[in-house]
């Protein structure tokens, strides 16, 4: 196989915004079919970018498609699992936008079909491929920041809400706000950093604040349709502590809306020889040199492709036999257990949940 045929499921703000302009970089990839609920979306789409890409409403038809050897899942996240699960049925390779699936038994679901046709299952982890992110991954598994036994990271915005009143805000579409949203990016990047750690435990709170605010100031907001007097039954903010077994800690904070001077994402890492402030333009490593001074050193690598264009072309890269996957299916579960902890914890008061194995 030299060029992998590709059917885009969901033609919205993600699909538009990542996916499509990664697919317009890759000459080994060919865009073949386009599907959404909205037909005049995947029309648009069709016209602009895709001229002899066939145009469907419903995916099963798409996935009828034998000349189709991919699919792109961009939908709501309910559908993620159902989609992904019907793909590989119908022998099919899948990316799926994030989060993996809303429960833990829908990613397990996922990982099993894919076993059982053979194919490649994929999920958005963007982060991971920032330039930046990698440098930082090279730094640590040389061991030059020594143990990691404290790690903070979050995203928080000032007025983002995305798509208030329609899927992203309805908990039965969704799976939750801002965690399940922004903490699937920033928990993974910074597990991923750590060398993914077992967890022991977690605790979480989550708050709804901003419910009745239609005030915005992040570009975030814009993702998603908003519905006039929809549903917001979800968290805008969530904050948290997971332990694990190594003795390590990570402390998150994710919102969608909050006060709070300006919006900002980072991880920051504390190493027993070095630490390390990442916020995706830059990292920032904190360490004392031979002669006891304390120095920093900051290095920014300029993304020349995009971060999620690169994610992509590792989908392909492993389809086609050239590469290992940076994120694998097993970690997805594992991060959808994290969050289902979390949420289980918020439930309760915050109180502590032991991780299952």
């Amino acid at each position: 196989m030299d060029t992998v045929k590709i059917g885009i499921i969901g033609i919205g703000g993600i699909a538009n915004a990542a996916h499509i302009p990664a697919y317009l970089q890759d000459k080994r990839t060919q865009v073949i079919a386009l599907c959404d609920i909205d037909r005049k979306r995947a029309e648009t789409a069709k016209k602009k970018y895709f001229k002899d890409a066939e145009v469907y409403e419903d995916y099963m038809d798409l996935l009828a498609n034998e000349e189709v050897d991919a699919v792109d899942i961009c939908t709501p996240n309910y559908l993620h699992a159902e989609i992904a699960i019907e793909a590989f049925r119908a022998g099919k390779h899948v990316f799926c936008e994030k989060p993996d699936a809303i429960t833990v038994e829908d990613a397990e679901k996922m990982y099993a079909a894919s076993l059982e046709a053979e194919k490649v299952l994929m999920v958005m982890r963007n982060n991971r491929f920032n330039e930046n992110s990698r440098y930082l991954k090279k730094f640590i598994s040389k061991g030059r920041m020594g143990d990691i036994y404290v790690a903070k990271t979050a995203w928080k915005r000032r007025r983002g809400i995305p798509g208030k009143g329609g899927w992203f805000t309805t908990k039965e579409l969704s799976g939750g706000g801002p965690l399940i949203d922004l903490g699937v990016h920033m928990i993974d990047l910074t597990w991923w950093l750590m060398g993914c750690p077992e967890v022991d435990m977690v605790s979480g709170n989550t708050f709804c604040k901003f419910a009745d605010s239609d005030v915005k100031d992040s570009a975030h907001a814009d993702f998603g349709d908003r519905v006039e007097n929809g549903i917001m039954d979800v968290e805008d903010l969530a904050i948290g502590t997971i332990y694990f077994k190594n003795g390590s800690v990570l402390q998150f904070e994710v919102s969608w809306a909050s006060n709070i001077e300006k919006e900002e994402r980072f991880v920051e890492l504390y190493g027993t020889r070095a630490g390390a402030h990442w916020d995706g333009s830059k990292d920032e490593i904190y360490y004392e040199n031979p002669k006891g001074k304390l120095c920093t050193h900051i290095v920014n690598h300029n993304d020349i492709i995009g971060d999620h264009a690169l994610n992509l072309l590792n989908f392909i890269d492993v389809i086609l036999g050239k590469a290992q996957p940076l994120y694998t299916p097993q970690q997805g579960i594992e991060m959808i257990k994290i969050l289902s902890a979390i949420y289980e914890s918020a439930a309760n008061g915050g109180k502590q949940v032991k991780f299952a194995d």
